[in-house]
């Protein structure tokens, strides 16, 4: 899956119903749950990419949105690194900005008519945490509508450039934008299984690995696995958080503490039955009955 000039991690459009990573190809290419046919591509061989050359200046990377003029380059560089080909609205939307944020990494010290061209590329898009496929990915706040998400859907950077820090600072720049809505609680993705470069270069950048999906992915007739990662801004956390886990276990300690307490007056206090249930009547005691079945809320670990 990886052309032999570039290194990516590839993000497939989210798989939410509508919302850009679902995909079914007819005679086995590439499919998971859910898509608008617009957004529907299909497997496609590696094509050979262009040459690269080495550096005549030392590279000097400067980071903006993608705009209209990066239409081609962007289609070309899509092409070369995945196995899928993305359709035409798709990379519309990314050049206009149409529900869909991005940013291209451009060497000021290529020659003119290249110091503008994009060397490395992150799209994106804000998601309502209500909407997301994994709406249970913050743990700590009950889920609403006022709180988003971001998604990232690909991230590229040609051979040339690598190694040069310029994957991280797009990824940067997404988590710097994160940061900035006061809505927004994480930004997550999706990283097929066998990717290991990938899973290193997300855990190096301090995302965290939420849980494995069975056969999310089905590539040219096989399915594959993916890890959820995610980074929390603004105060989101994990449902595995130790906040999380110190709720659950606090209420499993009062509740415990409240069925012993129920228990010892109810045997040693058999000379005062009467009382007691005197004052149960009036809504004093607790029912002993009812202590033995102890209620805790699912935290959403597993």
């Amino acid at each position: 899956m990886h052309h032999q000039y570039y290194q990516i991690q590839q993000q497939l459009l989210h798989h939410h119903s509508g919302s850009g990573h679902g995909f079914s190809v007819a005679g086995g290419g590439v499919s998971a749950p859910g898509s608008s046919v617009a957004e529907r591509p299909s497997f496609v061989p590696t094509t050979i990419a262009p040459q690269v050359t080495t550096f005549i200046h030392p590279p000097a990377i400067a980071y903006r949105p993608i705009r209209p003029s990066d239409l081609k380059i962007l289609q070309e560089v899509h092409e070369a690194l995945f196995p899928i080909k993305y359709e035409l609205e798709f990379f519309s939307n990314v050049v206009h900005g149409h529900g869909i944020i991005s940013w291209a990494a451009v060497d000021t010290n290529r020659s003119s008519e290249k110091c503008d061209e994009l060397v490395g590329f992150v799209t994106a898009r804000v998601v309502a945490a209500t909407e997301s496929e994994e709406a249970d990915m913050l743990g700590y706040e009950h889920v609403s509508t006022e709180r988003t998400l971001i998604y990232i859907l690909t991230l590229g950077v040609i051979k040339q450039y690598r190694n040069l820090g310029i994957a991280s600072a797009l990824i940067g720049e997404v988590i710097e934008y994160a940061t900035s809505l006061p809505s927004c609680r994480a930004v997550y993705l999706h990283v097929i299984s066998y990717n290991h470069s990938a899973i290193f270069f997300y855990k190096k950048n301090s995302f965290q690995c939420l849980r494995k999906l069975r056969n999310f992915y089905y590539i040219n007739g096989h399915h594959y696995d993916s890890y959820l990662y995610i980074y929390y801004v603004n105060g989101g956390r994990s449902p595995c958080s130790a906040i999380d886990m110190l709720t659950t276990a606090s209420a499993f300690v009062r509740s415990l503490f409240t069925s012993w307490i129920a228990k010892y007056f109810w045997k040693n206090e058999t000379g005062r039955a009467l009382k007691y249930s005197k004052c149960k009547e009036g809504g004093g005691t607790i029912s002993p009955s009812s202590s033995h079945h102890l209620h805790i809320s699912d935290s959403g670990c597993v």
